[in-house]
């Protein structure tokens, strides 16, 4: 099950979102995103764990405070692929 971690604090990085999801069971991969010129975080990221301990992590810590913030954590989806562009006369 992939998870979505929304509205992340600036400062939290792969190893505190793999404690945080470990206490649900075991944590496949864990990623914090981050911007591609500055490094910085974009403010959420991904994390697989199996499908039940996983639903028992979204359960749990979605709108949780962590860090002063209350986090968005979700079932992640994959984004659609689409032709894109627009009308081209």
């Amino acid at each position: 099950m992939k998870i979505y971690v929304g509205n992340l604090s600036w400062g939290t990085a792969q190893s505190d979102l793999e404690t945080l999801f470990s206490e649900f069971g075991e944590v496949q991969s864990a990623a914090v995103i981050t911007d591609r010129e500055t490094g910085r975080s974009r403010g959420f990221g991904f994390v697989e764990m199996n499908q039940a301990d996983g639903a028992k992590a979204v359960e749990a810590l979605n709108e949780k405070d962590v860090d002063g913030r209350a986090l968005r954590v979700n079932e992640a989806h994959d984004k659609p692929k689409g032709g894109g562009g627009g009308d081209r006369w």
